[in-house]
């Protein structure tokens, strides 16, 4: 049975599932930074995964990426898998702006989060759907 990690729920906000991963906004208006988290359970690494939801995962870590460089004009989009603080599989998503305050570092550890505002999440919710509607990355849940 599929259970988040208590940290990734305490630092997200769910938007909504694809058909492996639940798709999960970082509170942290710094950085457009989605996270992908395979609806698997006891799934730590890429290889406790079939072929089949690896290639999955990849597609839909390939797409998120994908639409957030063209919704934001990004400079990079980071797309990593680490597991070193939260061992549940999950992928990072994030935009990345040779502006943004960390560039070119990682934007783990810098600063202080400055979480969103609830009608901020309501609008990129909406935002993201309707650009992944466009891609063809269909949502299987409400949200994205």
């Amino acid at each position: 049975m599929f259970e988040m990690d208590k940290r990734l729920t305490q630092d997200t906000v769910v938007l909504g599932d694809l058909a492996l991963c639940r798709v999960l906004l970082m509170n942290d208006s710094r950085y457009p930074w989605l996270i992908l988290v395979p609806r698997c359970a006891a799934a730590s690494e890429v290889f406790d995964l079939t072929a089949e939801q690896q290639q999955q995962l990849w597609q839909e870590a390939s797409l998120l990426g994908q639409v957030l460089k063209g919704l934001y004009q990004a400079d990079k989009i980071n797309i990593a898998s680490l597991g070193n603080v939260v061992s549940q599989l999950h992928v990072h998503v994030v935009v990345r702006m040779q502006s943004d305050q960390a560039w070119p570092a990682p934007v783990w550890g810098r600063g202080e989060a400055q979480p969103y505002l609830a009608e901020d999440i309501a609008q990129l919710s909406v935002r993201l759907r309707t650009t992944l509607i466009e891609y063809g990355l269909v949502a299987v849940e409400e949200g994205v």
